[in-house]
Order: C-alpha cells, then structure tokens, then sequence
C-alpha cells in the first residue's frame, strides 16, 4: 500500500458507523421509494423527506412524527423560527414547528405554500440567511434569493457557460454560513464555490483530480454539500459514493466513509450536528447512515 493510500485509510478510520436510521419498507419509521432530504434542528432530532411524506427522528432515530406533503419532497431544510420547509417541484410548502413525543401519523400543519412555476422549478435545497428565503431551483440551475413574503429579488448563477452551475446529476445543493456566504456545490466544474447574496462569485475550493482523493473525481462532484463547523464543509460524491470533509482552504481533512453505501447512491444529502456527527442519506437503501469521529476508541462526540 502505498504512503498516499495509507494515510486515505487512515482518515477513513478516523470516523465509525454509529447509526442506521429509516431504510426501505412499508412500516411506520421507513420509506417505500424516496428519500431526499434531511435536516437537523437544535436538540438532535432529524427531519426527513421522502415519498410525499415528512417525517421526525430523535437524536437515537425513533420516529416521532410523520404527516404527509402535498407532493413529493426533494428537500427540506428549518427556519430560523423553527418552521420546515419542504421543497418540491413547482413550489414550497412551509410547515409549524413540531412539538411533544408521539410516534405516529400527525395532521398536516402547513402554514404557508409558495407556488410559482416558473421560479419554483424543482426546489433541490432551501436556506435562510437573516431576513432572506434562498432556494435552489434546479431546472433552472440558479439559486433564487426572496424576501419573507415570498417576493423574489435576485438570482445567483445564469445561463450564462461561465457562470452556470453545471448539474448533470439534477440536483442543485447548497449552504448558507453565520456571515452570509452560499457555499454552493458546483460538481460539473468539480468544486464549491462561494457567493454573496446578491450573486458575486467571491471564491472556491476543489479541483479535478482522478487519484488525490483531495480533488473531486469523476464527471460531476461533489454533488451535495454541507457546513461542518469551524468553517469546514462536508460534501458528498457519486460514482462511487464517498463523503469527505475539508478545511476552507480545501485541504483534506477526513474521508468519513466510502463503504457505507449502495453503490448506485447519488445526490446523498449531508448534515452535520452540534456533535460533529456526519449524517448521509442513502438513496438506493433510503436509510440515514450517522457517523462519528473516533479519537483514543471512544466517540469524540461523547467527551463533549
């Protein structure tokens, strides 16, 4: 083996499978076809779409809420107010937020719905950056940039080869950071890119590179991304299937896994919890896989 793939292995084993959570079937806590999108609110729990349903883990993935969306969901993300917010083809619908314990279908507490064909796409990532609504409408492969009452204000990306986010895999995925600035997945260009709100290109991370596992492989990766704390990203890949972990510079920090998953996976969705736990979403086995780092064999989310 050599150095290079010595130290890969290394990295790998730095994280360990701690959790399964969903997977296929027809019971209550599992998805029969779909599973797109995650979310990880403030007290651990994770909130899932899939099918045309939403549905509510705890932190140890019991279900505790389920009810269904008007359409099938691509993601979900939480507002600041504690609201879900689905993403779906054509159009938003804004949920209250859940409350108390109760596994089990609940009724359908939307509160708001944002229709609009022609800015609404197919919404792949939603984010909320103080008093702004952003959206990632991928049919279009732009991030749309609206106000709290839904009044659209400007795009981010264009038509335009130079600018365009490149998206052969249909998903457009990005993250919104504490200052503002979209991290924005750009995997036809092999790298993440980072913009203002109002869409001004102000930097990047990532390259093409078939065999330093730090460059981005393949046709179109990474596919999702994710913040990870300390301005570290998380991002996941295709062909095959692997989630990585980078500083902001672009150095490679972690391999947290590319064993873990069907190899058909694509467009696995990431989160990252308070803990620097590691959840992806398999899309083939419609589970989420959690991760955790491992320092000295014990969980280093455990000592905090």
């Amino acid at each position: 083996m050599s150095e290079r793939a010595a130290a890969e292995r290394a990295q790998q084993r730095r994280y360990q499978q701690v959790l399964t959570i969903a997977g296929k079937g027809t019971a209550a806590h599992q998805f029969r076809e779909t599973l797109r999108g995650i979310a990880l609110d403030a007290a651990g729990r994770v909130v899932a779409v899939g099918d045309s349903t939403l549905r509510v883990f705890d932190p140890a993935g019991v279900l505790l809420h389920s009810w269904a969306t008007e359409k099938p969901g691509q993601c979900v993300a939480l507002g600041p107010d504690g609201r879900v917010w689905v993403g779906q083809e054509g159009q938003l619908e804004v949920f209250a937020p859940f409350e108390g314990g109760g596994a089990g279908e609940q009724q359908a507490r939307r509160v708001d719905v944002w229709r609009d064909a022609e800015l609404l796409g197919r919404v792949t990532a939603i984010g909320h950056a103080g008093d702004w609504v952003l959206v990632a409408d991928a049919s279009a492969r732009r991030i749309r940039r609206f106000d709290r009452t839904g009044k659209h204000l400007n795009d981010i990306g264009g038509d335009e080869r130079a600018r365009a986010f490149l998206i052969p895999n249909g998903v457009l995925d990005f993250a919104v950071d504490a200052e503002h600035v979209v991290h924005a997945a750009n995997p036809g260009k092999h790298r993440v890119e980072r913009y203002t709100l109002a869409g001004e290109l102000v930097g990047r991370m990532g390259r093409f590179d078939g065999r330093d596992p730090e460059g981005f492989a393949g046709c179109c990766n990474p596919t999702n991304v994710t913040l990870a704390g300390g301005g570290r990203l998380c991002v996941s890949e295709k062909a095959a299937p692997r989630v990585k972990l980078y500083d902001g510079a672009g150095k490679l920090l972690a391999i947290v896994s590319d064993e873990a998953f069907d190899p058909g996976c694509k467009n696995m969705d990431v989160a990252v919890d308070a803990l620097g736990r590691v959840f992806v979403v398999d899309t083939v086995r419609l589970t989420i896989c959690v991760f955790a780092a491992r320092e000295n064999g014990k969980e280093e989310g455990a000592r905090r």
